[in-house]
């Protein structure tokens, strides 16, 4: 089983197939507008600027769990996201993370990077970074910068054939 096995609700209502990425190294996370966290938006669309033409993309999942940090609609949090910090990669529809009603792709990844503290999410901007034939490469805290990832995404980004960039 792989990430690929899997589809997210985009903003707009439509199911995206996450095969649809085959071959891209990802970053996803779980996000929310009113978090101390937020500014990492800008980190995440900086990654996604310096990576997004070499097989790179960032999925952003807003969730609501965490003491109603993102309370607004899917229309209102995509607007935020872009007038606030020029977010150009996709944000998908509102989720859950954990519980009864987690998204079947966050109980995939917690089930893949377990935390420090136990599987479930503890915070917004939990990161899992995929590789590009779409298994679980490593779990980062809320409190990990995005910057901070460069090196692994590197990493990954040098194992895909030149022929597939």
């Amino acid at each position: 089983m792989t990430i690929y096995d899997f589809t997210a609700t985009a903003a707009n209502g439509d199911e995206i197939p996450l095969s649809d990425y085959k071959g891209k190294v990802l970053l996803i996370a779980n996000t929310a507008s009113k978090c101390g966290f937020t500014p990492q938006y800008e980190g995440l669309e900086a990654l996604y600027e310096q990576y997004g033409d070499k097989d790179f993309t960032v999925l952003t999942f807003p969730c609501n769990q965490f003491a109603n940090q993102e309370p607004g609609t899917d229309d209102e949090i995509q607007n935020f996201c872009k007038l606030n910090y020029g977010v150009t990669f996709p944000v998908m529809a509102k989720i859950e993370v954990n519980g009864d009603n987690a998204h079947p792709l966050f109980q995939y990844l917690k089930e893949q990077a377990p935390g420090t503290v136990g599987k479930a999410i503890k915070w917004n901007f939990t990161k899992f970074l995929i590789d590009a034939e779409g298994h679980v490469y490593k779990r980062y805290a809320p409190s990990t910068a995005p910057d901070k990832l460069k090196e692994d995404i590197g990493k990954l980004l040098a194992k895909i054939p030149a022929a597939a960039q």
